[in-house]
């Protein structure tokens, strides 16, 4: 019994340091506990970070070479459009601006579209020369014509007012030669969607009241310099091919006139390959002041 008594004071005391030991650890596993996560946090935090501050880097980078390009983009867009040529007024001749090519002439077609107009469209794109088809009223009734305009339009060529339908000024009233100008430019703009940007007069016949009214307008008008394709005895290919290219009216800033008809459609590639071999470039009607 003596014994028994003895044993358990000691028991008791074992347990007591038991938990005593037990409990006073949990507060060191705890520390522990939190300093991991507290570590982990702070990776995650300092991952973050970097990972931001690398987003905004390579934003701030794309933003720069975005702002380059576009700045790249107007610079060329201001060179672009900037004109290398006038028409003079007096003569028609292409006269150069500042450092553009003096030998260069300008290949128009008048009366568009009337029949070969898309043809000799694809046959000046596939030798790579630019032109201004001058557009009749008359022949865009119907809805074949006006789609071959929107084809030529489309292929990257300038289009001119020809008038309405062909009228010589000169023998027209104010409201006539008005008339004919401004509603082939609405006719045009509704088809393509966008007015001439040129005037030929038909028979090269103007008055003041049309020069005034192309101004207002906002076209550049011409003649031109010389042309045969209308002339008895050069009414044939070949007769058209010789007197173009070694016409004596040929030189610098010729302003070159061509009809919409069957014997310039086939003469055309002979007259340019003629018209290279002389050593002439082609003036881009886009480069022509006041456009």
């Amino acid at each position: 019994m003596k014994k028994q008594n003895w044993l358990l004071p000691a028991c008791t005391v074992f347990l007591l340091g038991a938990c005593s030991d037990e409990t006073a650890s949990e507060p060191e596993d705890s520390a522990q506990e939190q300093s991991a996560q507290k570590d982990v946090e702070e990776d995650v935090a300092s991952e973050q970070s970097a990972s931001e501050k690398s987003d905004s880097s390579d934003q701030a980078e794309i933003d720069e070479q975005e702002n380059e390009e576009e700045q790249t983009s107007e610079e060329d867009s201001e060179k672009a459009t900037e004109p290398r040529y006038r028409i003079n007024p007096q003569n028609s001749k292409v006269e150069p601006i500042g450092d553009a090519n003096e030998q260069a002439v300008l290949i128009t077609i008048d009366d568009a579209p009337d029949t070969y107009s898309l043809e000799m469209a694809e046959t000046l794109k596939e030798l790579d020369v630019p032109a201004i088809f001058f557009v009749n009223g008359h022949f865009l009734g119907t809805e074949e014509e006006q789609e071959t305009l929107s084809k030529i339009h489309e292929m990257g060529f300038a289009i001119g007012n020809h008038t309405n339908t062909h009228v010589n000024l000169k023998q027209s009233t104010e409201s006539v030669q008005q008339d004919e100008i401004v509603s082939l430019n609405e006719h045009v703009e509704a088809i393509i969607g966008e007015a001439p940007k040129f005037f030929r007069a038909p028979f090269g016949v103007n008055t003041e009241f049309s020069k005034a009214l192309v101004q207002e307008q906002g076209m550049v008008r011409m003649n031109w310099t010389y042309g045969y394709d209308f002339m008895q005895g050069y009414m044939d290919s070949e007769a058209l091919t010789e007197i173009m290219v070694n016409a004596p009216e040929l030189n610098s800033g010729g302003n070159l006139l061509m009809h919409d008809r069957e014997w310039t459609n086939k003469a055309l590639p002979q007259i340019i390959e003629g018209l290279r071999n002389k050593g002439y470039e082609f003036v881009d009607p886009d480069e022509i002041e006041g456009v």
